[in-house]
């Protein structure tokens, strides 16, 4: 276990060290190469507490590679926001280390979002626009666009797993699986693609409304909405007189004065309106038959036992896969993990099975 503390400060430096480099805004990027250098100390510190050797330690872990893989591939937002997610289990590893070596705890472990945004505040000559920037940037979808893919997946999988499954229950695997299991997919997919729709499209028309309102309100009073703009960054704990030169610095253009009023008074990010429902609905279609296709496929060139005992087989391997795939964002052992998931994957399999095998015994 001390390791693995040790092991996660070291994964949260390396990733932190790779948003430093990859940001455009210096101001920004200082801030995390500070926050790199602060991960890397708290390592070092655990280290020499317990007498640890940190050379054989301070590589980092194939957790934080794929990660940076991903933030390569998709952009390095999606790495903060899984950063932003695991800081809680790093803030707990930190204080129960502290606890046990009877450390003074002093406050600043229980969430970095906030020793981010001290850094930030007294950076230098930093604007209005920076600071929502950053605040922007830790509440967007980040990390939850992956862990939407993996579970989209996982859906499909145990859904239409455990379909299949009951139907071969009842048929011995024979006729009829097949068919009940593309139904599945189908059904299963659409009416997820349909419901991400809905979400999204709902969300667009309700912040797109709010977003109206706050510039009509920007337009006829404005030095009012340059005050109340000046009072969310006094209570963020900026000094008044910094507050209210960043406000009025903002307010010179409407357009830049809109986007920030958005984000800070109504929490709404302009970013993540200007996805496509559609598009959302064609992703959530596509991950979760992903995971639904795979016990159907055995099914496609056999029958009986033998498709059954393969489709177990590859249902399997896939639930052990998704459940590697979620220690990306918590963290925790991979082989604990893809095995809870396997075991829970079978257990609902097995269930449909059994009560499959007695409807197919009852009706004949």
């Amino acid at each position: 276990m001390r390791n693995k503390n040790i092991q996660t400060e070291i994964d949260a430096s390396y990733l932190y060290d790779k948003l430093a480099g990859h940001e455009e805004d210096p101001t920004i990027a200082h801030v995390f190469s500070q926050m790199s250098d602060i991960e890397k100390g708290h390592a070092e510190a655990f280290a020499r507490k317990e007498n640890i050797s940190l050379e054989n330690l301070m590589q980092p872990s194939w957790r934080a590679k794929t990660l940076n893989f991903i933030g390569k591939t998709f952009g390095y937002d999606y790495v903060l926001g899984v950063l932003m997610d695991t800081e809680k289990s790093i803030s707990n590893a930190i204080i129960s280390t502290k606890q046990k070596n009877k450390l003074a705890i002093t406050g600043t472990e229980t969430t970095h979002v906030k020793i981010l945004r001290s850094i930030l505040e007294k950076e230098e000559k930093v604007t209005g626009i920076q600071l929502s920037k950053f605040e922007s940037r830790h509440r967007s979808v980040g990390g939850n666009a992956i862990r939407a893919a993996v579970l989209g997946g996982n859906d499909g999988l145990v859904s239409n797993f455990s379909l299949v499954m009951g139907i071969a229950g009842a048929t011995s695997g024979q006729e009829g699986v097949l068919l009940a299991g593309v139904a599945g997919l189908l059904a299963g997919a659409l009416s997820m693609s349909l419901g991400e729709w809905i979400s999204v499209k709902s969300s667009q028309e309700l912040y797109e409304n709010q977003m109206q309102i706050e510039m009509e309100e920007l337009e006829t009073n404005p030095e009012g909405e340059m005050k109340e703009l000046a009072l969310i960054y006094i209570a963020k704990g900026i000094p008044t007189d910094q507050a209210h030169q960043m406000a009025a610095e903002i307010m010179k253009d409407t357009t830049t004065a809109h986007e920030i009023l958005v984000r800070e008074e109504l929490g709404i990010n302009p970013e993540e309106l200007k996805g496509s429902a559609l598009e959302a609905a064609v992703y959530s279609f596509i991950l979760f038959a992903i995971g639904a296709v795979i016990p159907v496929i055995p099914f496609m060139f056999t029958t009986g036992i033998k498709a059954v005992l393969i489709s177990v087989a590859i249902s399997a391997a896939g639930l052990f896969i998704i459940g590697a795939a979620i220690t990306l964002f918590t963290g925790k052992n991979v082989w604990f993990s893809g095995f809870r998931q396997v075991i829970f994957g079978l257990a609902a399999a097995a269930i449909t099975f059994g009560i499959g095998k007695l409807i197919g015994v009852s009706l004949s």
